[in-house]
């Protein structure tokens, strides 16, 4: 059995605490609140995420880092994108922690591009973490939390910069409902994760605005474009993108009424504001603070990212959503 710890006790962290579980692993969660610890480690339910749903026993969790991390075989890293750097800074001012991470196999869940450094996720936990780059992987797919909480088959998609090391990734993961794919294209996999949260705002725009099935169909086979540009661009393999990673996690996230980016759109395509739509939306909907980062990572390697622009100029600049999903439709006539 492995120890693994899994960092951030969110929605998508305790799911796949139950994910690990079921295959096999012994499984502490990190929670920021003791509170949501006690609950977990007591009571096997995270009520602020998951409602009634009953974690396996093999779950407990801690407020403590140092006791998440302690004896840890593997970490699994949970916490929101923005707020991930200054999160590993207070992890390493505790006592024992000033090195950094342990050196031990480091698997991303965390999907978003960090705002005014455009890092990407398995950059941050290198940088600021401390991680050692040969140890770092990430996982993306069509994997909205409250199907695989279910226990719903799917697939995803573990890169690591070895296959050896994927393949161990996968093995913590081999829960009977969720088949992990391998890959050693962690550029692209990550861009993938990364890019289609701010398409799905586009599309859950859209949706919003009482446009149909064409409009929707129209934006996610353009936003799919728009990420395999950037991922090629910046060295990702243009396969990955018509994969679980690319294709399928964008399809989950836009058409689906459990993804928050989705949702988040839907609410601006209402005639609500950025403000009001986040606060409906009550989790963090990852597109938002990407939206930019991607934007500026784009320019500054001359890739056409038109949807990802139309998205920053309504949640950085509150320009009119019906105008910007009008536009989206309406450019000049150009080879696709």
């Amino acid at each position: 059995m492995t120890r693994l710890a899994v960092l951030g006790a969110g929605s998508w962290g305790t799911t796949f605490a139950q994910v690990l579980a079921d295959a096999g692993n012994d499984v502490v969660l990190w929670a920021r609140r003791e509170e949501v610890a006690e609950e977990i480690t007591e009571h096997h339910t995270n009520h602020s995420y998951l409602g009634e749903h009953e974690l396996p026993a093999s779950v407990t969790a801690t407020s403590r880092i140092q006791d998440a991390l302690d004896g840890a075989e593997g970490l699994v890293v949970a916490v929101p994108a923005q707020s991930l750097r200054a999160t590993l800074s207070s992890w390493r001012e505790q006592p024992g922690l000033a090195s950094g991470l342990p050196a031990v196999p480091v698997l991303s869940l965390t999907k978003g591009i960090e705002r005014g450094t455009d890092a990407r996720i398995s950059e941050v936990l290198i940088q600021a973490g401390a991680a050692r780059q040969d140890l770092v992987g990430v996982l993306s797919g069509p994997n909205l939390s409250a199907e695989i909480a279910d226990r719903r088959p799917c697939g995803t998609v573990v890169a690591a910069p070895s296959e050896e090391l994927a393949g161990t990734f996968a093995r913590w993961c081999d829960a009977p409902y969720l088949r992990a794919y391998t890959s050693t294209d962690v550029m692209g996999v990550e861009i993938a994760g990364a890019v289609k949260n701010v398409v799905a705002i586009a599309v859950g725009a859209a949706s919003g605005l009482g446009h149909g099935h064409n409009t929707t169909a129209s934006l996610i086979t353009r936003g799919l474009a728009e990420i395999t540009r950037l991922g090629v661009a910046l060295g990702g393999t243009r396969e990955t993108f018509a994969g679980l990673a690319g294709m399928g996690d964008l399809v989950a996230t836009c058409a689906s009424p459990l993804s928050r980016n989705h949702r988040l759109g839907l609410a601006l395509g209402r005639g609500l504001s950025i403000e009001q739509a986040v606060a409906e939306v009550g989790q963090t909907a990852e597109g938002v603070a990407t939206a930019r980062a991607v934007a500026d990572l784009a320019e500054r390697l001359g890739v056409d990212m038109p949807i990802t622009r139309s998205v920053v100029a309504v949640v950085d600049h509150g320009a009119s959503i019906e105008q910007v999903t009008t536009a989206l439709l309406s450019r000049s006539v150009r080879p696709e």
